[in-house]
């Protein structure tokens, strides 16, 4: 593989792990501060990509569309939090398991009847078209070293915020021993609702991001919860610094993986044979990854600690 290709893949490999860190990001808290399973946090992503595609065709302009779909995608975690998550707080994994799979289906559904089942495509913001060299005979899109960008300030942004205010301080504290911050006068279930809803926003945030360089379509979010899902496995659930450098290493082994997998393994095999066990190699590469640090480290990388 060529020095060239190495850097692009690896810079697609960093652009994907910013995205699985927003998505991510806010799944770990709801999991770690809330004991609750989200299935369907990867629709959050979905949503907030439609909405990024109806206001922009609607505004004409990218940058309007992202203000308008960050509140309409916290609003919309918010009123799914109030109408079906919060009656699930108390029940077993399994049933909130079964619930948000449901809840998947609907609004899967629900944006085929508004939208239809084609893909629909959101333009590339004017001042972030083009490609910006990054060294001989490279240009680099432009939009996607934004993207980089962005989501190292988000994650900036949410270190600070978990770590320096006091809703931050809660939010450890409840991912830490819940059941002590409610006997502590918390309103336990106001923090659910602020970490949620902020939850869903990060993940709508994600799509927005995501849309003028994807398909915007049902179903759209289903193979990056499962990647999200591995980052916070990884590592370790509750904890936000462990979510960037997970998502940033998934993000990185998964891109990697399937463009340098093939190559290595012509040194073995075959070219027709070195194809088909590469490819097969490279969707099981992060798996591999995820079972050999958690033979050591069985709490994740970064787990939160407890007191």
């Amino acid at each position: 593989m060529s020095t060239t290709l190495l850097l692009v893949q690896g810079l697609n490999g960093l652009q994907l792990g910013i995205l699985l860190f927003l998505i991510a990001a806010g799944l770990t808290l709801v999991f770690g501060v809330m004991d609750f399973i989200n299935l369907a946090h990867g629709v959050q992503y979905m949503v907030g990509a439609y909405f990024a595609a109806f206001f922009a065709a609607q505004t004409g302009s990218f940058w309007l569309a992202l203000l308008l779909a960050l509140p309409a995608a916290l609003l919309f975690g918010l009123l799914l939090e109030f109408l079906v998550f919060r009656h699930l707080y108390d029940r077993d994994h399994m049933a909130q398991v079964l619930a948000t799979f449901g809840v998947i289906l609907v609004l899967n559904q629900g944006v085929k009847m508004v939208f239809g089942a084609a893909p629909l495509q959101v333009p590339l913001p004017d001042a972030l078209t083009g490609g910006i060299r990054v060294m001989d005979g490279l240009l680099y899109p432009t939009y996607r070293l934004a993207i980089i960008a962005g989501g190292l300030a988000t994650a900036g942004l949410l270190w600070w915020l978990v770590e320096r205010t006091k809703v931050g301080m809660l939010v450890r504290a409840g991912a830490t021993n819940a059941p002590m911050v409610a006997a502590l006068g918390v309103d336990i279930r106001r923090l659910f609702m602020v970490v949620f809803g902020f939850g869903a926003m990060l993940a709508g945030f994600a799509g927005v991001l995501a849309a003028p360089i994807l398909s915007v379509e049902p179903g759209m979010g289903d193979n990056l919860l499962i990647l999200a899902f591995v980052v916070i496995v990884i590592g370790g659930i509750g904890s936000i610094r462990g979510a960037f450098l997970a998502a940033l290493l998934v993000g990185l082994v998964e891109t990697l993986g399937r463009s340098m997998m093939p190559d290595l393994m012509r040194l073995f095999l075959s070219p027709s044979e070195a194809r088909q066990v590469g490819a097969a190699l490279s969707s099981m590469l992060i798996y591999i990854a995820m079972a050999a640090i958690l033979a050591f480290r069985p709490a994740g990388l970064f787990p939160v600690r407890a007191s």
